[in-house]
């Protein structure tokens, strides 16, 4: 390992969200440290050198070095990841184009982390590569962006802080709060790709709806959560109205994932849900059943190829997504209410806000920082296989997401 040629090589560096990390690691510079404490050493990579030499000139980085592979390759992607410690992969729609990167990290030892939002991906890659990671120690760790940093760090913070009080966490609920963003096309091909799947595969339709989808043993390691929200509530502990969160389908899954990985810190029988949070007055009540119909109609027309064609056509395109000035002018809020053991009420809470765009600009810099822990943590890694966030990189990370400007904090209630 410690003859590899780069600490970290960044996949898909052409892509929009790829570049954004890319910019991001770069504004790093000589604070950015090496598996060996030297500099950062690190590539971009993708499978068009001279759109990859396009973006090192317009990142103001034209010494950086380019490695050329395909998605779809296995032998190259296999020579690439013998190359770095670490591979950071912007390359979607995950289930359609990650699958051969993922193999080629499990087989050479190499750590990974990604964007996907894809339970169905997630779900492939742990029932294909968990093992075999296992015993080469490479972490595989998916969901390093708003799906699913916040939740997964949110809930891990809020148990450390009731273990410090002499407690366990047993519940949890995320509510989103005031929230201001754009969409990328790769997100939306991802979403689109899946409705398309699930449209004409049964399994693929139950495995959606499985709350316990990501768990290690799916048949055993199971709990009380049911169904994520669908509808439109008064909430008394969050004193709001609520209604559904797109996210919650691989967010919830990543979190539970996390419980059993991390020995059921949480518990067995802990319980956790996520929403979309709304004022608790008749104007949040006519927001959140605004919102909870647009969603509602966007399945509808996506669930269907003619309408999802259509779609398809008047949603961002690949490579496309909000301005720069658009994405700095974004942000997100969000709460995580915790019960303790015999809590009645929510007895904590955990706050999570970026300041930036949080699918492009915090998402880059949450994906950024994890690829940077991946690369400090590389010599005295102690497992591998499939990971979370949380079970992989843990409160470490929220450190380097706080230096970074996010807001992580808990407070009593």
């Amino acid at each position: 390992m410690s003859e590899r040629a780069f600490d970290l090589v960044l996949f898909g560096a052409t892509g929009f969200t790829g570049r954004l990390v890319a910019e991001y690691l770069v504004k790093q510079g000589a604070s950015a440290r090496g598996a060996e404490g030297g500099p950062l050493r690190w590539a971009l990579a993708g499978r068009d050198a001279r759109k990859l030499e396009d973006v090192r000139r317009a990142i103001g980085a034209p010494e950086l070095p380019i490695l050329t592979a395909d998605a779809t390759d296995p032998n190259a992607l296999g020579a690439l990841a013998s190359k770095t410690r670490v591979v950071c992969t912007t390359v979607g729609p995950y289930a359609q184009y990650g699958k051969w990167l993922v193999g080629a990290c499990a087989e050479n030892g190499t750590d990974y982390c990604d964007l996907t939002g894809e339970v169905q991906f997630v779900r492939a890659m742990i029932d294909a590569h968990h093992a075999r990671a296992e015993q080469t120690a490479a972490r595989l760790v998916h969901c390093c962006g708003f799906d699913s940093i916040p939740s997964d760090l949110g809930v891990l913070l809020l148990a450390d802080h009731f273990k410090s009080h002499g407690h366990s966490l047993r519940r949890a609920k995320f509510l989103l709060g005031r929230t201001s963003g754009g969409m990328s096309g790769g997100t939306t091909a991802s979403m689109l790709n899946l409705m398309d799947e699930a449209s004409h595969d049964r399994e693929l339709r139950r495995l959606l709806a499985d709350p316990y989808a990501l768990m290690p043993d799916r048949a055993r390691d199971r709990g009380p959560d049911g169904p994520d929200a669908m509808g439109v509530a008064y909430d008394d502990d969050a004193a709001a109205w609520t209604g559904p969160f797109v996210m919650a389908a691989i967010n919830t899954r990543v979190v539970r994932r996390s419980n059993a990985l991390l020995g059921f810190a949480y518990g067995r029988d802990f319980r956790y849900e996520e929403v979309t949070g709304f004022p608790g007055n008749p104007r949040g009540l006519a927001m959140a059943t605004g919102m909870t119909a647009g969603i509602g109609g966007f399945m509808a027309l996506a669930i269907t190829a003619p309408t999802r064609k259509l779609l398809g056509r008047v949603l961002p395109k690949p490579g496309e997504g909000p301005s720069k000035e658009a994405r700095e002018r974004g942000y997100f809020e969000v709460r995580i209410l915790g019960w303790g053991d015999g809590d009645a009420r929510p007895s904590a809470e955990a706050l999570i806000e970026g300041r930036a765009d949080p699918g492009y600009g915090e998402t880059a810099k949450m994906l950024g920082e994890a690829a940077l822990e991946l690369v400090g943590t590389h010599r005295a890694r102690a497992r591998g296989g499939v990971l979370t966030p949380a079970s992989a990189l843990g409160v470490p990370l929220i450190e380097r997401l706080r230096h970074a400007g996010m807001r992580f904090d808990v407070r009593a209630r």
